[in-house]
């Protein structure tokens, strides 16, 4: 599993018995990020792979391969975590959400010494793209393509389905079959949290120049930094859970990033020192 049990690894030691007694209160799969609470009042999230369960079409073909909904509540979040390797995507989303949510009761409890945590703040605003740099981006990061847009220079942005992208930045598109020449040949390295989520973000960082200055952002990637510094990673993106009652609510409802964000939830940058 690398990078998430890595992950894992580190919450464990962190957190000892508050996660070994911790249970869930509450979760949310939304349209487009899954939502835990915890007993501990810590909340957590995952982006939702709608696009990789093609039997929600059909109850009967998608009913056994989901936690069973009536039963969730009360179970232990070290059961969630399990879930982390699962070849089901639900399973897996709420098994990042788990991690995420004990992660943010970490920071609740400690203040890192090696690496800052930086509130209220947006990742990209911490990655310098001077113009005569070569920047690759890992999935459509809408505000990150905007600023390079209005930078110009050579960039480039891998991503699996075209049609996330405008027709302007359509120059722009690399397949993901292709990526491994931008991803090698890249100053600068923005990468979506969703490649924790599938398992490919231990390929990308291992392609990624040694010199490379390299981010990692989206809601999905929340999590004890550790793994991804120890691989390169500088600056770290993700969300922290401020009111999850009210947050699940608002994913219960079909809710996205721009219903949640500023008073349900704030970004937050995880920067190595």
């Amino acid at each position: 599993m690398g990078i998430l049990f890595e992950a894992r690894q580190e919450i464990l030691a962190g957190l000892g018995l508050i996660a070994e007694e911790a249970i869930v209160e509450r979760v949310a799969v939304g349209v487009f990020f899954t939502g835990i609470k915890l007993s501990t009042g810590a909340g957590g999230l995952c982006f939702t792979p709608v696009k990789e369960v093609p039997e929600a079409v059909c109850c009967p073909s998608s009913a056994g391969r989901i936690r069973d909904p009536r039963k969730i509540q009360g179970t232990g979040v070290l059961s969630l975590l399990d879930d982390l390797d699962s070849r089901e995507p639900l399973r897996r989303a709420m098994g990042i959400a788990a991690l995420n949510a004990l992660s943010a009761e970490y920071w609740s409890r400690n203040v890192p010494d090696d690496y800052e945590i930086i509130r209220n703040t947006d990742a990209q605003d911490l990655i310098e793209m001077k113009p005569d740099q070569k920047v690759a981006v890992i999935g459509a990061l809408v505000p990150v393509m905007q600023k390079l847009k209005r930078r110009g220079g050579t960039w480039w942005v891998v991503e699996q389905d075209p049609r996330t992208l405008r027709e302007e930045e359509m120059d722009h598109f690399v397949p993901a079959s292709q990526a491994d020449e931008v991803i090698s040949g890249a100053d600068v390295l923005v990468v979506t949290g969703v490649t924790l989520f599938n398992h490919t973000l231990e390929g990308i960082l291992r392609k990624a120049r040694k010199e490379a200055d390299i981010c990692v952002m989206g809601p999905t990637a929340g999590m004890l930094p550790g793994p991804l510094f120890s691989r390169g990673v500088r600056v770290i993106g993700g969300i922290w859970v401020r009111r999850p009652d009210e947050l699940l609510d608002v994913l219960a409802a079909g809710g996205s990033g721009y219903h949640i964000f500023d008073d349900l939830a704030e970004r937050i940058v995880l920067v190595r020192k």
